[in-house]
């Protein structure tokens, strides 16, 4: 099967209601999918953590080759939760999908450094409890890591991955003068990490144009404090504790009109954009 197809069938099984309090046979029933996909490729571990008296799980695959055993690992991480009242094909089924073929590929390939894939549980913000609940299994696991002085290479978030709007006007910025240095048609990728990444984002922009991706890069000062909007996502956590962190992403909310709504479906993506997507970062990763 080509590597579109693969995608499209991992969304098949991973797009539907899942979060882990109305939907928790859907929550259940996607952990389990993607339990079974990794351990194709190796020994999958469980990182559990506790919000509000109750247990989650992290889901974490080591892909080590005898050459790069003693290098810091390069994480990659996406959410596999979604809001209640929403399939969360893009939010974030599509992070889900490209990280699985992440691990096919790397199996095969292995990058000059460890790669270690986690699927985060409970990003999106505890029921009734708002904000200071959210992200909640990717700040538990980088305390971990913290706690364990374990040093990453790099940590990549995979947020939302296959919305493309070639429109004029079709992209929004969270900071009103963003609009005069990037593009008005969303019909990129976006890469947004803190200023220790400044180096890697610049490596990453041109590798991933170079495969063919529209990409665009930003730095953002002072741990995105001071654009809140681009703390959103598994990345920030890791920022907070002093790791060098990326997001990847298709924007969400400013691009795509289906964020958080039942409308986010697998018939609102855009498979050829999520498709160069994953090849650009098969082809990108093994750079950094």
């Amino acid at each position: 099967m080509t590597l579109q197809q693969n995608l499209e069938n991992h969304l098949r099984q991973i797009v539907r209601e899942r979060d882990p309090y109305l939907a928790s046979g859907g929550h259940f029933f996607v952990k389990e999918y993607i339990r079974q996909q990794l351990e194709q490729w190796g020994d999958v571990e469980t990182h559990e953590f506790e919000v509000r008296g109750n247990k989650y799980q992290n889901l974490i695959l080591n892909l080590i080759s005898e050459q790069n055993k003693n290098l810091p690992p390069i994480l990659i991480g996406a959410h596999y939760d979604a809001v209640p009242g929403t399939p969360g094909a893009d939010d974030n089924a599509t992070g889900v999908a490209v990280l699985l073929e992440l691990a096919s590929a790397f199996v095969c390939n292995p990058p000059p450094y460890p790669i270690q894939l986690v699927a985060f549980d409970l990003e999106e913000c505890l029921l009734f409890e708002g904000e200071n609940y959210c992200l909640s299994g990717s700040r538990a696991y980088a305390e971990y890591l913290y706690h364990q002085k374990q040093p990453l290479r790099l940590m990549l978030s995979l947020e939302m991955l296959g919305y493309c709007d070639r429109t004029n006007n079709s992209q929004q910025y969270p900071a009103d003068f963003l609009k005069y240095f990037y593009p008005n048609r969303g019909d990129f990728i976006a890469l947004v990490g803190n200023l220790k990444t400044l180096p890697d984002l610049i490596r990453l922009d041109r590798k991933i144009r170079h495969s063919g991706t529209p990409c665009r890069w930003l730095a953002s000062p002072n741990n995105g404090n001071f654009i809140n909007a681009t703390r959103k996502s598994d990345h920030s956590p890791f920022w907070d504790r002093g790791y060098r962190a990326i997001m990847v992403t298709d924007t969400a909310f400013l691009r795509n009109p289906h964020y958080h709504k039942a409308s986010d479906t697998i018939e609102t993506l855009d498979f050829d954009f999520l498709t160069s997507v994953c090849q650009s970062l098969i082809a990108a990763i093994p750079y950094l």
